[in-house]
């Protein structure tokens, strides 16, 4: 089997396509969950601790230049380093979302697995039912 065909069998097989149809959801819904912690869970987050934007929390590793506002954005494009532990946090948050919505979701594919009915037995054929009747009145 040359090289090519069976890069084509393994190409074309439905577990590759199912993989990667979960990529690309994955990765959309990936999207959705970044901007639920950054656009809705973060602020509200910040409102609570009284820190706005966690973009903005970090510690300069180094001096801050004379006319420089101080901002995360204006530090990082005047190339001081920083230990930007705000971004990190939200990267965080978004992980536990994300991993724990994965939970649920396999939970429930789970679930739905074990909810199957186990299949009905065959009917019991007519002449072992028979048999059986006679049986039965050959012991009485």
């Amino acid at each position: 089997m040359s090289i090519s065909s069976e890069f084509k069998e393994f190409a074309l097989k439905g577990n590759v396509m199912d993989l990667a149809v979960g990529v690309i959801i994955g990765a959309a819904f990936g999207k959705i969950v970044d901007s639920l912690v950054g656009d809705i869970i973060m602020p509200l987050i910040g409102k609570v601790i009284g820190s706005v934007d966690f973009t903005n929390l970090f510690v300069p590793l180094a001096d801050i230049p004379a006319g420089n506002a101080g901002t995360f954005a204006a530090l990082k494009a005047a190339g001081v380093p920083m230990l930007a532990y705000g971004n990190f946090l939200t990267i965080v948050i978004n992980f536990i979302i994300l991993a724990f919505v994965i939970f649920m979701l396999v939970k429930q594919m789970n679930k739905m697995k074990r909810a199957e009915p186990a299949p009905a037995p065959a009917p019991t054929p007519e002449d072992v039912v028979l048999l059986r009747e006679i049986r039965d009145s050959l012991k009485k």
